[in-house]
């Protein structure tokens, strides 16, 4: 096809297309603005819109009288999917059977009229003739057949409002999007959907496996589709952004952790440093230059330490984490740790820890220091610190690398001056040789048994105490 002027390029069901096929499609006219829309986009595409390369969208209201789809997952038996059928036709309601062999469908029918005779099943492939094929879903859809046994055939443009019971064989063979994809075909009227993954039990399954039939388990809320994608993200990897493959090595690092690297190396490609721990320019009303003519801008008002530093490393021989016992789940806990990393200020901490008590009940003590981490995190950014050791009863408090930062005439700098001072028996400051900056700089601080202890510590140099 050749367009005379085109201007927008519309690819809906974006995860079918492949990065090659995507990019083949762009070139058809340069600059033509793309809109892409999906359920559960593919890695790659989700990464470039996570990291800002493309604008991204999400639609989360579900449209009027939808209820959530009930996921569960099984083992196959014949118990199982006679009771799925059975209740489904008791509600005068109607099946999708998937299973993607063709040889393994005539037996399958052949058991669900064993069990229930007066099921009407009808059996559709692709490798059937299109007008036979096209003459079963017509059928199906005005009521002609209570079960539609078939493969992934009905995974795109199938509506049908009354068949609300979905079961899918050996789904561990299914990727994310596939399943999700075809969990979607039900519960599209104002009926309670079940959808039924059936596969080999779960302790024997490959991680990978495993973790995409928990996540389908997991998040069957509607308009659910995007933690879908995350999880699918976080299973394959983000893939390359300057090349063609979909998938990478993020699994190898963790998501929090490509991350930073990737802004790190953006930062470097764009001749910034990835540390700012030097500030030329004032970025907010509240920095003033400094004085005496030198480079950089004091923070006025509150500890202003952020610019300093990028992010505050902690390191510890303390036990933080959330036990097995508490949260049993794997996958739950890393999502759990993913969003106590996310969390920004202290309102958002209360309502993490409230949330927790609430599904899990009152918090372990390594679940309490996990949760001062946080505070720990920030306090110590704005105090200038780029990495916090708690060990042996002891803090380390490791300030800018740079010895030539303004930031050792900021106020956050002073301030941990005068805490030292005034606490002389229990502070003391540091100072070691290096190669090219003169000298870096460190404070310990003793009797510091735990990282409440720590955030105290902190909060009494922040406020002048």
């Amino acid at each position: 096809m050749k367009f005379k002027d085109l201007g927008l390029l519309i690819i809906d069901e974006e995860q079918k297309f492949g990065v090659s096929t995507k990019e083949k499609l762009r070139q058809m006219k340069t600059n033509v603005d793309t809109l892409t829309m999906s359920a559960t986009p593919i890695p790659r595409t989700l990464q470039f819109s996570l990291v800002g390369a493309r604008d991204m969208s999400v639609i989360q209201t579900p449209p009027p009288n939808r209820y959530p789809i009930q996921t569960e997952i099984h083992t196959f038996s014949a118990e199982i999917v006679v009771d799925a059928i059975n209740f489904e036709m008791s509600r005068n309601g109607q099946v999708y059977f998937v299973n993607n062999r063709i040889s393994d469908l005539t037996h399958l029918k052949e058991m669900i009229l064993k069990y229930i005779p007066d099921c009407r099943v009808a059996v559709g492939h692709g490798q059937m003739k299109p007008e036979e094929l096209e003459k079963i879903v017509l059928d199906f859809s005005n009521y002609d057949y209570d079960v539609l046994l078939s493969t992934t055939i009905v995974e795109n443009g199938i509506d049908i409002p009354n068949a609300n019971t979905i079961i899918i064989n050996s789904a561990q063979y299914f990727g994310l999007s596939d399943l999700h994809q075809m969990r979607g075909r039900v519960g599209r009227g104002n009926r309670k959907a079940f959808c039924y993954l059936l596969a080999p039990p779960l302790a024997a399954l490959p991680a990978d496996s495993r973790r995409r039939l928990e996540a389908l388990e997991n998040f069957s809320d509607l308009g659910s589709g995007i933690n879908i994608a995350m999880q699918d993200l976080d299973i394959r990897g983000a893939g390359n952004l300057l090349g063609a493959e979909q998938s990478g090595f993020i699994s190898d690092l963790g998501y929090e952790t490509y991350q930073k690297i990737l802004n790190e190396a953006m930062a470097e490609l764009r001749n910034e440093e990835p540390t700012p721990n030097l500030i030329s320019e004032p970025s907010s009303p509240n920095q003033v230059p400094l004085p005496s003519g030198e480079g950089g801008f004091l923070p006025s008002g509150e500890v202003g330490g952020g610019p300093f530093v990028a992010d505050c490393n902690i390191e510890s021989d303390l036990e933080m984490y959330f036990p097995d016992q508490y949260v049993p789940s794997d996958s739950e806990r890393m999502l759990l740790y993913r969003e106590l990393d996310n969390t920004r200020n202290d309102q958002e901490l209360e309502a993490y820890r409230s949330r927790m008590i609430d599904r899990f009940g009152p918090l372990p003590k390594q679940a309490e220091e996990l949760l001062h981490v946080v505070p720990l995190r920030r306090l110590g950014q704005q105090l200038g610190c780029e990495k916090i050791m708690l060990k042996q009863g002891r803090m380390y408090l490791y300030f800018v690398s740079n010895a030539n930062s303004p930031y050792y005439q900021s106020e956050a700098f002073g301030r941990v001056i005068d805490y030292m001072t005034h606490n002389v028996q229990r502070c003391k400051l540091r100072e070691t040789a290096a190669s090219r900056e003169g000298v870096k700089r460190s404070m310990v601080v003793s009797d510091v048994p735990t990282v409440e202890e720590a955030v105290k510590v902190l909060k009494g140099i922040s406020n002048n105490q």
